[in-house]
């Protein structure tokens, strides 16, 4: 009796890729270096592949980034999208000569990244999104499989204006100080259930920061609270105001920019410290392990390399008692569908993954809509096969076509708050 046939590997052999600068409103949200312009800048990878299937990746917009994809896509046309190795070899190569300055696209505030994994990124998601489709089956299932089919997400909270100069108030409104968050978590709590809730903190002096933590507990007294002040406290801040926090907050997130001062307030409180600043590559993992400077690691797909690789620090992660969340920047829907599809297969991401989802309009996006809601806080994981998620090609041209009206080619916090506050002075440590 003969054996039935083996069948055929499957394959999709890349014919073009195609990569197209977006920009979106983004409101005057404040950090420690400065603060949001009026529109955010994205990249979207669209990979067409000879099997008829195309596959989706998004990742930063800054112009040199953009010319870096644009470089890299070249190098990629060929190349089969089940060969993730290969795609990984041609980025590489694609990079030979690149020194590696600037196209980070987070305004400064990380630029320890890896090169080769913030370009490798995009296009890890699109070939698992291709997969996916020829496939018949979500990236989840690529993945490993599901272990939830609902992702948590917390609220992501900021001091803020009222709206930008010269454009009209957002519907947030301002937040300047503890009443003003109260007042933006509970709009926030209201609309999207949220059990969790962060302030990006960094802006006004800790103890300030300090009081709109306390009112947040006074106000939503059994919620998941934490703080991010990227980066910019001194050891001895952190410790006081850590101290003083520490029946309250769930976690401290980069109080310090560095893996030896984060580790010095690590030994000084008794609260986990997670980071999205001092660990951002695997070159990290092992000064941060050994330092003890780090309970919880905010993983990126942007940073670390896409989908793959983020399932790799997952497993380091999981070796060495690290905690892990995700971090997130200002997104459109591609980057969302791959982190909701990345967490569902994560068994330890022990706590709810940060989103700028709120803060982005709902028509400025390059999806077709629908796919996501939040129900108390969490999202459901799309089954449809790859990511789950649609190019809206009419949407893509007019949000390209905004980048080109909006002018700008990088984030640049910095100098846009000068522009506003001419004394405004870049400073780390600031407090």
């Amino acid at each position: 009796m003969s054996l039935p046939a083996s069948p055929a590997t499957p394959t999709a052999t890349i014919t073009s890729v195609v990569v197209t600068p977006v920009a979106f409103a983004d409101p005057p949200l404040l950090n420690s270096v400065g603060v949001h312009e009026p529109y955010a800048l994205r990249a979207i990878v669209v990979v067409h592949t000879d099997s008829g299937h195309y596959g989706l990746g998004e990742t930063y917009g800054d112009e040199v980034h953009v010319a870096r994809l644009q470089r890299a896509g070249e190098f990629l046309v060929g190349t089969d999208a089940f060969n993730i190795n290969r795609i990984s070899e041609r980025v590489s190569a694609s990079l030979a000569e690149d020194n590696g300055a600037g196209g980070h696209g987070t305004g400064g505030m990380v630029t320890t990244t890896s090169l080769d994994d913030r370009v490798l990124s995009a296009f890890d998601v699109a070939a698992m999104d291709i997969q996916g489709k020829v496939l018949g089956v979500p990236v989840s299932t690529l993945l490993g499989g599901q272990v939830r089919d609902e992702v948590e997400f917390s609220g992501y909270l900021f001091y803020k204006w009222a709206g930008h100069p010269g454009f009209a108030e957002d519907k947030w409104g301002a937040a300047l100080d503890p009443s003003g968050i109260v007042e933006q978590a509970r709009k926030m709590v209201d609309e999207y259930g949220f059990k969790a809730l962060k302030l990006k903190g960094g802006v006004f002096p800790p103890e300030e920061e300090a009081l709109a933590i306390e009112a947040l507990r006074a106000e939503f007294p059994d919620m998941l609270l934490r703080i991010d002040p990227n980066g910019v406290w001194t050891v001895d801040t952190a410790v006081r105001i850590g101290r003083r926090l520490e029946p309250i907050l769930q976690y401290l997130e980069d109080p310090c920019l560095s893996i030896e001062d984060n580790a010095a307030v690590r030994k000084q409180i008794n609260l986990p410290l997670a980071t999205n600043m001092c660990v951002v590559s695997f070159n990290d993992l092992p000064p941060a392990l050994s330092a003890g400077a780090v309970d919880v690691v905010l993983s990126d797909h942007h940073f670390w390399g896409g989908l793959n690789r983020s399932r790799l620090l997952a497993g380091i992660a999981e070796t060495f008692k690290l905690r892990l969340s995700m971090h997130s920047n200002s997104h459109l829907g591609i980057s969302f569908a791959a982190m909701i599809q990345l967490a569902s297969v994560t068994k330890n991401v022990d706590y709810a993954c940060d989103t700028h989802w709120p803060w982005k309009l709902a028509e400025d996006d390059v999806i077709v809509p629908g796919v996501f809601s939040f129900e108390d806080g969490k999202v459901r994981v799309p089954t449809k096969p790859g990511l789950g998620v649609e190019l809206d090609n009419e949407a893509l041209a007019r949000m390209h076509q905004q980048y080109l009206d909006a002018g700008l080619k990088k984030r640049d916090d910095t100098t846009y708050m000068q522009s506003i506050v001419p004394e405004y002075e870049l400073k780390t440590p600031r407090w």
